[in-house]
């Protein structure tokens, strides 16, 4: 996988929403809400261009059995993929366009981390900026390393989740 980080495009909103309403008619009677999440949901943010979508189900368990109709719209279902309580989803192969990553209702703790995040992201534009410019960094240093290009990322990222989440217990 090359690794390309582009300025942000406002076409990322536009492809959100036509992919959200895909997935919204997948998972009709279980979804309950649907997010735009990652790099690419913070205006002005530097991101990798994968659209990264959050449904939030009532019930897990219940998502297996649409795996055919993601497949059919281009997706592969990776199951849990690392984190317990939730499906994960990717389409583009090596050329990725889109994540989803889908909760269950219950899960808190991964659903307001996505959110706070993003938020967080969306009100600090200094930070978003400091994110951006290391996104790019690694990049270049790692065009075609993931594994690197994630490791130079996760101290800051950590430190982000974790300042995000306590800016978002103070306004919520």
């Amino acid at each position: 996988m090359f690794i390309r980080v582009v300025p942000y495009d406002p076409f990322w909103e536009v492809e959100y929403e036509n992919e959200s309403q895909k997935i919204s008619g997948i998972l009709k009677d279980v979804l309950v809400d649907i997010y735009h999440i990652g790099s690419t949901a913070v205006k002005g943010l530097h991101a990798k261009s994968i659209i990264d979508i959050m449904p939030v189900v009532t019930n897990i368990s219940l998502v297996d059995k649409y795996n055919e109709e993601f497949v059919a719209i281009g997706y592969e279902c990776m199951g849990e993929f690392g984190i317990e309580g939730r499906r994960y989803f990717r389409k583009g192969g090596d050329n990725r366009t889109h994540q989803i990553h889908i909760f269950e209702q219950s899960n808190h703790k991964d659903i307001n981390r996505h959110i706070a995040v993003r938020d967080f992201l969306r009100t600090h534009p200094d930070i978003a900026l400091e994110y951006g410019e290391l996104k790019l960094e690694l990049a270049n240093r790692f065009p075609e390393d993931i594994e690197g290009y994630c490791a130079g990322k996760d101290a800051f990222v950590k430190h982000l989740e974790k300042d995000a989440l306590r800016w978002w217990q103070t306004v919520c």
